[in-house]
């Protein structure tokens, strides 16, 4: 059984910053990809940020310059440094991490239970 578990987000004035943390724990082989997503009400869902194994990143146009994905692999853990908030970042914000289990299985996929973040003033 793997679980992530997403801290951080809120309320938060534009120009302000959040920080967003998701943390993986139980049967954990390998982490491959993390990521970060968002939807805002009424929206599709968006990728935000990607981070590989190897620490390279992506970001979506929207937040580029703005927003930081990093990760922890000793504590098996993502963040997002979101600053420059603005008010068209609010939604819920949802992370994402490929997840072998054992070294003989294949990668899941598994979520956080997402977080909203609103940014207003």
């Amino acid at each position: 059984q793997v679980q992530l578990v997403e801290s951080g987000g809120g309320l938060v004035q534009p120009g302000g910053s959040l920080r967003l943390s998701c943390a993986a724990s139980g049967s954990i082989f390998s982490i491959n990809d993390m990521r970060w997503y968002r939807r805002a009400p009424g929206e599709e869902r968006e990728l935000v940020a990607i981070i590989d194994s190897g620490g390279r990143t992506h970001y979506a146009n929207s937040v580029k310059g703005r927003f930081t994905i990093s990760r922890d692999n000793a504590k098996n853990t993502v963040y997002l440094q979101m600053n420059s908030l603005k008010p068209e970042d609010t939604a819920v914000y949802y992370c994402n991490q490929d997840i072998a289990t054992t070294p003989f299985t294949p990668v899941g996929s598994y979520w956080g239970q997402g977080k909203q973040v609103t940014v207003s003033a």
